[in-house]
């Protein structure tokens, strides 16, 4: 005769890294501010103390989010490609794999630019994110020197359009819809669309 089944026990099985993706989830709902570490239970299906068995609190899983989304960001100016070469040729490398680690970390970078520095690793957060925005200005500003950018353009307010474009991505581009668009084919429209009003 067979053994009843034995009731189900309820397990911790979350990783941190599982457990960063709910929490990254629930603060782009909600926001960073308006999400309790209850509502992170309630989204995670475990305890509180479970999470805590994780990490310290809220703020370490924002600053993993975020660090995340950042060394993906970084990381590409360490690139072979980002490094050699004409201006122009690594800007506009630097632009494309920016807007494809952006839909690789989608969560992570939507919430990387939602941080409005409230706490501490917020504010380091918005440091880092000017740092890198300033890495690819100066690359701007070496493709106009080099004689590559068209003379007529501001090289602030291109900065600043370029980011906007590539940054508003994360407003719009759902890779699970139907019928969304593959990620290299928005990376090579963001870089056509830019660079064909940027060049000499």
């Amino acid at each position: 005769m067979a053994e009843p089944h034995s009731p189900r026990v309820k397990r911790d099985t979350y990783t941190p890294d599982t457990l960063l993706a709910v929490a990254v989830e629930v603060f782009n709902e909600r926001g960073y501010d308006g999400t309790s570490m209850e509502d992170l239970s309630r989204a995670a299906g475990i305890s509180k103390s479970s999470i805590y068995h994780h990490v310290r609190g809220k703020e370490e899983l924002l600053q993993r989010a975020v660090g995340r989304a950042l060394d993906g960001l970084f990381g590409i100016l360490e690139e072979p490609r980002a490094r050699q070469g004409q201006a122009i040729e690594r800007l506009e490398y630097v632009t494309r794999r920016t807007a494809e680690v952006l839909m690789e970390e989608l969560p992570y970078v939507t919430l990387l630019l939602r941080v409005r520095g409230n706490t501490g690793t917020e504010r380091w957060a918005m440091e880092r994110r000017r740092e890198f925005d300033q890495r690819v200005s100066d690359l701007l500003k070496a493709a106009a020197s080099e004689g590559d950018l068209r003379s007529d353009m501001d090289i602030r307010l291109a900065t600043r359009l370029l980011f906007g474009m590539i940054n508003s991505i994360v407003e719009w581009y759902r890779p699970d819809a139907k019928g969304a668009l593959d990620g290299k084919h928005v990376a090579d429209a963001a870089v056509r669309l830019a660079f064909e009003g940027l060049r000499t």
